[in-house]
């Protein structure tokens, strides 16, 4: 099967400057790279295809051989070597590490650095911790219990037994990479018997098998700001995945879920909340008794003839804020009137005198919809058309 233009590959057109070539690799590289599509192979092809066309089309030399012959510049009739591969023998894993460093720098996907050789930052880590919204309100201490990757403490991290030593790398004598010529080109690439270490071990240590870290869990004092909301992270620097040769810890991400309220919904630092009001106490005024988030409790004062949606706001009653410093939300009580169920014959007797002797300032509201309902019985609609 023919190999597709580099160009097309890319999505570029062939007069495309450096800047396009690295950004039209960035998005392909990140929509096809095997992090993001586990076991798609079809990915796998695009990813290598895309990481094969970049390397040749930002190099100044290996670009100006491509235009000049196309892909039987890197075939063995140019100059010998290995057969159409312009990057040799070996994982095409390790040919796209490098150009993910340039491209996204020495993270790359997934956390701590993956650039072999020399040290490498452990990985971060993500824990997510559910609180109440009686929690945030206040804060609290949380004890949690992470379960990372630590150095191994039988060999003090090294990998090697016990009384002895990893052995430098013979084949890329201790540089973790290896050239070779194809072509007219030198390449290089990831020593392929150290993986980029520069040393061997001859005899791995029998705790951690000579990876050099084994797995425990570690319990960690958290302490969880008031006010703290939904989505928010709190990091703990150096409390993620230790590193490997010598190579700093990463860091421990804590993402905080508040748990829906029974009671009490959220908007930021403001609360609302509904509390049904008795009928009578609507149509004469009164009081009722809500709670508050801190575990206390408010009377509010409902005004003589409230309807069902008012709002009614009680300042300061809401939760503190974790962006402004000493500043506090507000509680909002919104009311609904509730009509008596299960009457006795005297209480619906009573109701209806009331009615017998009431009058249409009694229920302005019904008294204005009916006189909309008549006038459109009549007729006289009140919605024009435009011209």
């Amino acid at each position: 099967m023919s190999k597709r233009d580099y160009y097309e590959v890319l999505g570029v057109p062939r007069d495309a400057d450096e800047k396009a070539l690295k950004s039209a690799y960035r998005k392909l590289a990140m929509k096809y790279h095997p992090d993001q599509n586990p076991g798609n192979k079809e990915a796998e092809d695009s990813f290598k295809e895309v990481g094969e066309a970049y390397a040749v089309l930002s190099d100044a030399d290996k670009r100006a051989a491509y235009d000049r012959f196309g892909h039987r510049a890197f075939e063995s009739g140019m100059g010998g070597g290995g057969g159409g591969n312009p990057f040799g023998a070996g994982n095409p894993e390790d040919i796209f590490q490098d150009l993910f460093s340039q491209v996204f720098g020495a993270g790359g996907f997934g956390g701590g650095g993956r650039r072999r050789g020399g040290p490498q930052r452990g990985a971060d880590l993500r824990y997510d911790l559910e609180i109440t919204l009686a929690e945030a309100f206040s804060g609290k201490d949380e004890t949690i219990h992470v379960p990372q990757a630590v150095p191994c403490k039988t060999c003090d991290g090294s990998g090697a037994a016990p009384g002895t030593e990893p052995e430098t790398c013979d084949t890329c004598a201790g540089q973790g990479r290896v050239r070779s010529q194809q072509g007219f080109f030198t390449m290089e690439r990831t020593c392929p018997h150290c993986g980029g270490k520069g040393k061997r071990i001859k005899k791995p240590c029998k705790d951690c098998g000579g990876a050099g870290q084994v797995r425990e869990e570690r319990k960690l004092q958290v302490k969880i700001p008031a006010g703290v909301e939904s989505g928010m992270r709190i990091r703990l620097a150096g409390e993620g995945e230790a590193g490997t040769a010598g190579g700093g810890k990463g860091d421990l991400y804590i993402f905080v879920d508040v748990v829906e309220h029974d009671i009490f919904e959220r908007d930021g630092p403001n609360l609302y909340c509904r509390a049904p009001v008795p009928m009578t106490t609507a149509a004469l005024g009164g009081e009722i008794e809500i709670p508050t988030i801190d575990g206390g409790r408010a009377r509010v004062v409902v005004p003589e003839g409230a309807q069902t949606g008012r709002k009614l706001r009680l300042r300061g009653k809401g939760m503190p804020s974790v962006r402004q410093s000493g500043q506090t939300g507000d509680l909002y009580v919104e009311m609904f009137v509730e009509t008596p169920q299960n009457l006795t014959a005297r209480q619906k007797e009573i109701l209806r005198e009331f009615c017998d002797c009431s009058h249409a300032d009694c229920h302005p509201e019904s008294e204005g919809f009916l006189g909309r309902i008549k006038r459109f019985w009549n007729g006289d609609h009140d919605d024009k058309h435009p011209n």
